[in-house]
């Protein structure tokens, strides 16, 4: 895996599993964070984790905050698929925007453990208690984003926020 030596060099993105909001529909929390800073970049309430509902929310991180060196991920769709080299649409995208996809040995969820740490967090601030609809669940994703980059300091970065340690990539999308 590529060195996480600066913000930028390697970013995570997974989906912290699914659950049922309270109307009945599933929700598919989408989460993209910077692994050097730990910085959350995102996390969306997606209906479904289709190439077709991601897409659009890597379009605006890369627009919010340029294109990194690599992104890493499991091996679940839509960041890999069973072709030649697990080569899916949207690895295929990233690799067109230079962007080298770099996928962790299945079963092995701790070769991204900065990003399952995070997903703890998550688990335990931004999903509960489950809301009614999405939308009212991507207000509370929000708040937790705001709160996760900008309140509580980490350890691994000496005693500072994920907001103070990240800056955007000079990689313009």
């Amino acid at each position: 895996f590529a060195s996480c030596q600066q913000p930028n060099a390697t970013w995570s993105a997974d989906f912290k599993g699914d659950f049922r909001l309270g109307c009945g529909r599933r929700c598919y929390p989408l989460t993209i964070s910077d692994n050097f800073s730990r910085y959350l970049l995102a996390c969306r309430g997606l209906a479904r984790p289709s190439y077709a509902a991601v897409r659009p929310w890597f379009e605006w991180v890369f627009r919010e905050y340029g294109l990194p060196q690599a992104i890493r991920t499991d091996n679940g769709a839509p960041f890999a698929s069973l072709a030649a080299g697990g080569i899916s649409a949207l690895s295929k995208w990233w690799i067109q925007l230079g962007i080298r996809p770099e996928r962790i040995r299945p079963g092995r969820p701790s070769q991204n453990g900065r990003h399952e740490r995070m997903h703890r967090t998550l688990k335990q601030a931004g999903v509960q208690p489950i809301r009614a609809t999405l939308a009212a669940q991507q207000r509370q994703f929000n708040a937790f984003v705001q709160e996760y980059n900008w309140v509580p300091p980490h350890e691994a970065l000496g005693g500072n926020t994920p907001a103070q340690v990240y800056r955007a990539s000079p990689r313009p999308y």
